[in-house]
């Protein structure tokens, strides 16, 4: 896709469009993915940075058809900040949840009122779903597109990465549970907020639950291998052997989360900024 140019993405009875931000980058991809919902009023799915381009090319998608409502997967930059101008030049209602204390994340994003888990918003001829999905942090949702079974996943599920999971707001358990949780909705694809369509739900939801249980597994098995206990970052570049170096320091965030949830199953121990196995039956 190119920047700023609406691509239309899915093939059910809701018309949906893509349109591609342009904050291209390590953390982002090709950019954030703003979709465009409806027919003759429409939904807005993470409007993405402040970016007047972006939000011009948003309006002139529209054109004289009213964008009445505004859903953001959580409050990260690349996802939520537009949300406040589109809101100011379209008076639409804002959908999402509030940033946690002391994140730092979007302080401008305010939704319309509170929102809760499993709460259906009835648009224009379709309907999203609310489900919450903390892990990637802790005020995620995604939305599913009832009439097609259409999950917009912010950065839950992504096309080609695992996302980050960063603690303290990150949650390794969370998420895995969350992830296990979307198996049981009726999906036909997934629309990610980097990258492309996926049209494998399963599969995919299969395939990032071996990875993480792979990655898991190889770090016990560092552990156990090592007399001695070992910092964060000695960790990672023995379990994250097979990634680039430039990519460690953000693979120790998504390590720390796993290691504090084998932390909690009695499974790894940390003394002094250390880590070690705990044994079986100790």
């Amino acid at each position: 896709m190119i920047a700023g140019v609406p691509v239309a993405v899915a093939g059910g009875s809701v018309p949906v469009h893509c349109l591609l931000a342009r904050n291209a980058g390590p953390m982002t991809g090709p950019g954030t993915n703003s979709y465009l919902v409806g027919e003759q009023r429409l939904a807005v799915v993470d409007p993405g940075p402040v970016d007047p381009q972006h939000l011009q090319a948003i309006l002139e998608f529209a054109g004289e058809r009213p964008i009445n409502w505004i859903f953001v997967t959580h409050t990260h930059g690349d996802h939520s900040p537009g949300a406040a101008p589109l809101q100011a030049r379209t008076g639409a209602q804002v959908i999402g949840l509030p940033p946690p204390p002391g994140s730092g994340q979007d302080p401008s994003f305010c939704a319309t009122r509170p929102f809760y888990d499993g709460e259906c918003i009835h648009c224009d001829g379709f309907s999203m779903r609310l489900i919450h999905t903390p892990g990637h942090v802790s005020n995620h949702l995604c939305f599913l597109l009832e009439q097609d079974g259409l999950l917009f996943t912010g950065d839950h599920i992504l096309d080609g990465m695992t996302p980050v999971i960063a603690p303290p707001d990150g949650c390794m358990r969370q998420y895995l549970r969350s992830l296990e949780s979307l198996g049981s909705l009726p999906l036909q694809a997934l629309a990610p907020a980097h990258g492309r369509m996926m049209h494998e739900p399963l599969q995919v939801i299969e395939t990032l639950l071996r990875h993480r249980a792979r990655r898991e597994s190889k770090l016990l098995g560092v552990l156990v291998a090592q007399r001695q206990p070992l910092s964060l970052q000695a960790l990672a570049s023995l379990v994250y052997d097979d990634i680039a170096p430039a990519l460690l320091p953000l693979a120790c965030r998504t390590l720390l989360a796993h290691l504090l949830k084998l932390e909690a199953e009695g499974r790894a121990r940390q003394v002094d900024a250390l880590w070690q196995g705990v044994a079986h039956g100790r």
